[in-house]
């Protein structure tokens, strides 16, 4: 039978919430090299969405779309597959 350390899985305790709650407040992100691809992604349908543009206005909505284009992926591909 093991021994149970009453007091030092307190301490590992105490160690590990100080360590998770120093770093609470600070947001983080972690990507896997996806920002390079989502950048050429975001610059290819800007200049796409631009080019056929007919006015100012419609321009601007297309850096908006250039913005949000894997939503509109996603969403077409889920309801070709899905139906």
């Amino acid at each position: 039978m093991t021994y149970f350390d009453d007091e030092k899985f307190k301490k590992k305790l105490k160690k590990k919430i100080k360590k998770q709650t120093k770093n609470a407040g600070k947001f983080q992100i972690q990507t896997k090299g996806s920002s390079g691809f989502y950048f050429l992604g975001f610059v290819g349908s800007a200049i796409y969405f631009i080019s056929h543009a007919s006015g100012f206005w419609d321009g601007v909505l297309g850096v908006l779309k250039a913005i949000v284009w894997p939503a509109f992926l996603v969403y077409e591909a889920f309801a070709s597959l899905l139906g």
